[in-house]
């Protein structure tokens, strides 16, 4: 069948043509380079020179042979589908291909226009902007970006933004919806990206791509197959960061469209005033719109005049509004008062910056003050001049307690400590009939428990051995209601350390053994909790003891 070819022209003559010589930044031009003539054993032209201006986004070649009055020729013809990196007129150097040199060409690529693409019914454009264009170094900007298509398209969404020197983070999901330009409806896909610059002066966002694929009805012969690659590049955008205020000082630096500052958990008019040895459990609340938790300051109480302050774990993260990051630090504390009085906790003030106003601010939370009452149990001392009036007064009437009038008190008293020990055996009666093992403690039970040992280690620290005892009995009862004093404590405990820092406690309080460092010693002992032995406890009488400490 090939024999009756006729024979084919000998001399190959090779072209280049661009399908248009005028494009936007971010659309695709194709390349053509056509052998006619003798197209055996030809390959492809070296495309290398093109990188410095193109991206290289598809190759194809088509070879076709026809026979025009007898006389057959063949051309063969390699497409090459090209993207511009730049605006500007860009050069296509001459290539080499089955012997020949194609003549140079030159491409005008000029930046895009989203409303003139709108306005000439290109199917895919690109739009983007910043919000606000400028701004300082730490705040947050926000970047958006729009893909444009009339038609189903294919391919990934475009890309980030990249940038140096921005910090680039996604806000939420992308938005899909319709939109009219030009007279004619397209479909949106927008993204939002929160940009936080890292240092002063003019930061460019270059722009960001899309390549896709895309059906091409009215080229059926088209290189590419049922398909044909589309491209749009969003516009660059540049924006002007400036510097913290030459007089902030050395305060963080929060630039933030909203901050609050709050302290929340502080006994109101209707609760009970707290007690010695009483934690105040105080959550301290930090929130700014427009910064992100890593960038607010470490939350804190001073030093306190009469009471020890305990700060929890920090709970720190970010939420989003769509447009905003919002960070938020927050910080509790169990303040546990040490003696009796006025506690104040000073004034707390944040200063920041509002970029809505470009002003300084100050957030601030006011002082605060409460009246702390002795412990639960406390002996109150009266006052010197009050004990000598009573004392006075009765050296005043020497025979006041001889009186004959005095007389039916005393068969009161003693009618009064017979109802008294009548109440004392029912009691111990009941306990013997009602004692039931203990369940799981609940939460509550578990949040008094917490409670108690803040306070016995406020007390192990001071030196008051009788706060002491009292303190550390309070907390072993909140895990083991049946202990019943420093004896069985130490009884039911398995560790050697705690049983000694026990020992001590009790030579302190009863015998009045000197211990310069027993309160270190015990808060050290106890600081990791109580170590319970892990047998059954023993059979209890349900007697008190007649000792409350262990003889030697």
């Amino acid at each position: 069948m090939l024999a009756s070819i006729p024979a084919l022209a000998s001399a190959a003559a090779v072209t280049a043509t661009l399908d248009r010589d005028h494009v936007q930044l971010g659309e695709t031009v194709t390349l053509n380079v056509r052998v006619q003539g003798d197209t055996g054993g030809v390959v492809a032209p070296d495309l290398r020179a093109l990188n410095q201006d193109f991206q290289l986004l598809g190759t194809s070649q088509n070879n076709s042979l026809s026979i025009i009055n007898g006389k057959a020729s063949s051309e063969l013809t390699f497409g090459v589908a090209l993207r511009p990196r730049h605006v500007g007129v860009l050069q296509i150097p001459a290539l080499s291909v089955a012997g020949g040199r194609t003549a140079p060409l030159q491409l005008t690529v000029t930046a895009p226009d989203p409303a003139a693409a709108a306005a000439t019914q290109r199917d895919v454009f690109m739009e983007s902007q910043v919000e606000p264009a400028h701004g300082y170094v730490g705040q947050q900007l926000t970047y958006v970006v729009r893909l444009y298509y009339a038609n189903r398209i294919g391919g990934d969404a475009p890309s980030p933004p990249q940038a140096d020197g921005v910090e680039v983070s996604a806000l939420g999901k992308g938005l899909n919806y319709d939109a009219e330009r030009g007279g004619r409806t397209y479909h949106v896909l927008e993204q939002r990206y929160a940009l936080i610059p890292q240092h002063a002066g003019q930061i460019e966002i270059p722009p960001v791509d899309f390549q896709g694929e895309a059906a091409d009805p009215r080229d059926p012969n088209s290189f590419f197959g049922a398909t044909v690659p589309v491209s749009a590049s969003a516009p660059a955008q540049t924006i002007e960061v400036k510097p913290a205020p030459a007089d902030w000082g050395g305060s963080a630096w929060l630039p933030a469209r909203q901050l609050s500052l709050s302290l929340d958990g502080w006994p109101t008019a209707r609760d009970a005033s707290p007690r010695v040895g009483q934690p105040l459990n105080l959550t301290m609340t930090l929130e700014a719109t427009g910064l992100s938790y890593e960038a607010l300051p470490a939350l804190s109480l001073p030093p306190l005049d009469g009471a020890t302050v305990y700060p929890d774990k920090p709970v720190t993260g970010n939420r989003q509004d769509g447009q905003w990051i919002i960070g938020r630090r927050q910080q509790s504390f169990a303040i546990v008062p040490e003696r009796a009085g006025t506690l104040t906790i000073p004034a707390t003030t944040l200063k920041w910056w509002n970029v809505l106003t470009d002003k300084m601010e100050v957030a601030q939370i006011p002082a605060h003050s409460v009246s702390v009452l002795p412990a639960i149990g406390a002996a109150a001392t009266p006052a010197p001049a009050a004990t000598a009036q009573v004392h006075d007064e009765v050296a005043a009437s020497p025979g006041l307690a001889a009186a004959p009038a005095s007389t039916p008190w005393r068969w009161i008293a003693l009618a009064s400590l017979g109802l008294w020990l009548l109440s004392a055996l029912t009691w111990w009666l009941w306990r013997r009939r009602r004692r039931v093992p203990s369940a799981t403690p609940p939460a509550a039970a578990r949040t008094s428990a917490r409670n108690s040992q803040l306070a016995f280690l406020a007390a192990a620290r001071g030196g008051d051995p009788a706060a002491q005892v009292h303190s550390l009995l309070a907390w072993a009862r909140a895990e083991r209601p049946a202990i019943q004093h420093l004896g069985e404590l130490a009884a039911a405990l398995d560790d050697a350390a705690q049983r000694a820092a026990i020992d001590a406690l009790q030579q302190r309080r009863y015998a009045g053994a000197p211990a310069p460092d027993a309160g270190t010693n015990l808060a050290e002992a106890f600081k990791r909790g109580f170590a319970w032995r892990a047998a059954a406890a023993s059979e209890d009488s349900g007697l008190p003891p007649l000792y409350p400490f262990k003889l030697h």
